[in-house]
């Protein structure tokens, strides 16, 4: 009785990773990865590097939040890396149709 249950269990588990998976569009995921590959590159702590996704009616918008002490160097002088980093994103996102903004938290 208990192995039923163990493997129903896992079978909603299985079924609740694949929709978040499938609401989570690929090419928004190929982004979320490539605002983080460049973040984590940048800063001085790169364990500290998430990337949030949010979805509204503007689109998608991807949150960067680093340590502290990394802020500055993932906005850069004048906002240069950022908006490097908002320029790639924007060229990907017109690529695949969609709409995505980065917000650095």
């Amino acid at each position: 009785m208990k192995e039923q249950e163990n493997t129903e269990e896992q079978e909603n588990t299985e079924e609740q990773e694949s929709t978040e998976e499938q609401e989570s569009p690929k090419e928004v995921k190929g982004m979320k990865e490539l605002v983080e590959f460049i973040a984590k590159a940048i800063v001085n702590a790169p364990d500290s590097v998430e990337v949030t996704e949010e979805t509204g009616e503007q689109g998608t918008t991807l949150k960067l939040q680093v340590a502290d002490e990394d802020k500055g160097r993932v906005i850069g002088k004048q906002g240069r890396v950022a908006q490097a980093m908002r320029t790639l994103i924007r060229v990907k996102a017109a690529r695949e149709g969609t709409r995505v903004t980065l917000e650095i938290v």
